[in-house]
């Protein structure tokens, strides 16, 4: 029913996913407007998209959806408003993201650098060759790094979010309430008409 009519290439899903046909800025304000409409209280969905936001900063990359309804469960947030807190974390802000809890974590564990180590140079090869010993020195540092870039990117997210939902809320309840007022003073005029004179 919501699927395409016209299936994407694989190569223009993957252009799409890197940079959307309507560009960042309209991908972003349809994600806004989506969280805004979403029921609930203010309070749970701003929980939700700072928990999503949250675990858009671990390297767990693909779990991303699972840890930010874990948290956004645990502190009783909105689910559904953690999975859209989650395109905090996009291929423009991925590779700030990454460096930035590297090099935080490396600095506080007082990691020396290893030679063509960094969150960038993960491939393939660091993967299926002595794995644990190439990937532990980079995951590890960015798991302590993603919890203090990411706690204070969730709490900032959380004062931006609210207010944002309290005020789309309160501006849809007095419109409805209008369109409601309009309504039934049409529905009395119509009673007044066909009342026998």
């Amino acid at each position: 029913m919501f699927r395409r009519r016209k299936e994407l290439h694989p190569i223009e899903r993957l252009r799409e996913w890197f940079w959307p046909r309507s560009g960042w800025r309209r991908a972003f304000q349809y994600g806004w407007r989506r969280v805004w409409r979403l029921s609930g209280s203010p309070h749970a969905i701003a929980i939700g998209v700072a928990a999503g936001a949250f675990a858009s900063f671990t390297p767990f990359v693909g779990f991303h959806f699972m840890l930010g309804f874990m948290v956004a469960w645990i502190f009783r947030g909105n689910l559904i408003a953690s999975a859209f807190g989650t395109f905090v974390g996009n291929p423009i802000t991925f590779p700030f993201i990454w460096i930035g809890t590297y090099d935080l974590g490396r600095w506080l564990l007082s990691y020396d650098k290893p030679a063509n180590m960094h969150p960038t140079a993960l491939s393939s090869d660091l993967f299926f060759n002595q794995a644990l010993d190439k990937v532990l020195p980079i995951i590890g540092p960015m798991s302590l790094g993603s919890v203090l870039l990411g706690v204070p990117a969730a709490v900032a997210i959380y004062f931006v979010s609210k207010p944002a939902v309290e005020a789309y809320q309160k501006k849809r309840r007095e419109t409805l309430a209008q369109r409601a007022r309009h309504r039934n003073a049409k529905m009395s005029e119509r009673q007044g008409q066909a009342l026998p004179e």
